[in-house]
């Protein structure tokens, strides 16, 4: 099957795009859904405040990436979306994406591809946390990602919930 991932990026074309800096809300808990997001660059996360006043991070948007589109059927956020980095965003009002995705039935298409792929990466991710070992984890990550690029081994700690020393550690002991 040839993949069309790319297909409903084509909706933000002519979309107004908003620079966010660092540490900027693109929305807050509980306001009304009123647009759906694209991030143009950057990187945007999408954070639950807990009651402990620590954000739990559930998922991090970067570049061509939708931000909150399950949020699309719901009345209200159900988290804050805040800027990781400078970034900018393209918006369009909720009821114009849904009835161009109504009537172009390659992009609707393109979505359900993304987010199947999105689900296996949580399902692999839900397995690789019930590991317990470090090893094993990051053995796990590594078989269904591949090697990350330079720098990015700091992300790999925080996908496979370890502390980035527990992390190095475990790269040291594979470089001995």
């Amino acid at each position: 099957m040839i993949s069309i991932m790319s297909v409903w990026l084509n909706i933000f074309d002519t979309a107004p795009i908003r620079k966010v800096a660092k540490g900027a809300a693109v929305f807050r808990q509980e306001h009304p859904v009123q647009f759906m997001y694209l991030v143009r660059s950057g990187a945007i996360a999408l954070e639950r405040p807990m009651k402990d006043g620590v954000p739990l991070t559930l998922h991090i948007a970067t570049a061509n990436m939708a931000l909150a589109e399950a949020s699309l059927f719901a009345d209200n956020y159900h988290c804050d979306a805040v800027a990781r980095s400078d970034a900018k965003v393209a918006s369009l009002p909720r009821a114009k994406f849904l009835a161009f995705i109504g009537d172009h039935p390659d992009a609707a298409l393109s979505l359900i591809e993304i987010h199947a792929k999105k689900v296996q990466a949580q399902r692999a991710r839900i397995e690789i946390l019930r590991l317990r070992r470090v090893a094993d984890r990051l053995n796990a990550w590594l078989d269904f990602h591949g090697e990350p690029v330079k720098g990015e081994w700091i992300n790999v700690a925080e996908q496979i919930g370890v502390s980035a020393p527990a992390l190095y550690r475990e790269l040291a002991k594979r470089r001995s």
